[in-house]
Formats: C-alpha cells, sequence, structure tokens
C-alpha cells in the first residue's frame, strides 16, 4: 500500500542504519490525510483496472478507499512507533508485507459468500492488491527521494 509510508523529514537511503523515523508524531498526523488522498488516487485506479468483473464498479471504488483507511494509519502511525529503532528497509520490508496480506484478508472477509467469484477470480483480486500497494510505495519512495510535500 503505502505511498508516503515514510514520512520522514529527510530522504534515508534503504540501508540505513538510523532510525525509520525522525519526524515527531504531530508531524505524521498532519501528514497523514494528504498521504492517503494521494494513495488511494494511485490504488483506486488499479483497482478499478485489476478487480475481476464479479465485484461491481461501486465495490471496486469502495475498496480502493476502504482497505487503505484499514492499513494506512497502522503503516504511517502505528508502527513507525512500533519498530523506530529498526533500520529504514527493515521497516519498509515489515510495511510493505502486512499492507497487502492485510488488505487482501479484509477483502477476502468482506466478499467472501457475497460474490460468486471462482480461485482465478480470487487471485487475480489479490495480484490487483499487492500491485497497487507496489505501485503506491513506488511512487511514495520517488517522492520521498525528491522530497517532495516537504515531510519526506
Amino acid at each position: 500500500m503505502f505511498l508516503f509510508d515514510m514520512a520522514i523529514s529527510t530522504p534515508t537511503p534503504l540501508s540505513s542504519p538510523v532510525p525509520v523515523y525522525d519526524t515527531p508524531v504531530s508531524e505524521l498526523w498532519k501528514f497523514l490525510p494528504l498521504g492517503y488522498i494521494v494513495t488511494i488516487l494511485i490504488e483506486t485506479p488499479i483497482l478499478l483496472i485489476g478487480l475481476p468483473s464479479a465485484v461491481s464498479i461501486k465495490q471496486r471504488l469502495l475498496c480502493g478507499v476502504w482497505l487503505t483507511a484499514c492499513t494506512y494509519p497502522i503503516v504511517v502511525l502505528v508502527m513507525p512507533m512500533l519498530f523506530e529503532d529498526w533500520a529504514r528497509w527493515q521497516y519498509l520490508l515489515l510495511a510493505e508485507i502486512f499492507a497487502p496480506v492485510a488488505e487482501c484478508t479484509l477483502f477476502w472477509l468482506a466478499f467472501r459468500g457475497r460474490l460468486a467469484m471462482s480461485r482465478s477470480d480470487w487471485a487475480t483480486a489479490f495480484l490487483a492488491i499487492v500491485v497497487a500497494n507496489l505501485a503506491s510505495f513506488g511512487m511514495g519512495e520517488i517522492l520521498n527521494y525528491y522530497s517532495w510535500f516537504g515531510l519526506l
């Protein structure tokens, strides 16, 4: 998932041994709405295209907003505090595994038994969720590299 997973005050290389965040928690709270909006703007089109046809357009749009809403605060606010002494690459690895696994689980819990989907449809849905998360992560890393929005 997550664009702007790394709301750090200066760009930090992946192999950095320094703590993940040096931004005060109050700044992360200020950043949360902007990062969330940009993240859903990246992920939702991928879900619109990638989720199987058994999922209606309305449901796809809802997934673009809802799945990120469930995981984004954990990755941006909670995990940095829990793993503040970890190297950035370790935090990124954990966060970028957590987000798609949690979102796939939430998607399955929400739609199992409600939609007539084959195994390949489920696999397609999970793949779309993973790709959406990777896309927002990649864009977040690009924006972090160029220090856009003042917090990265």
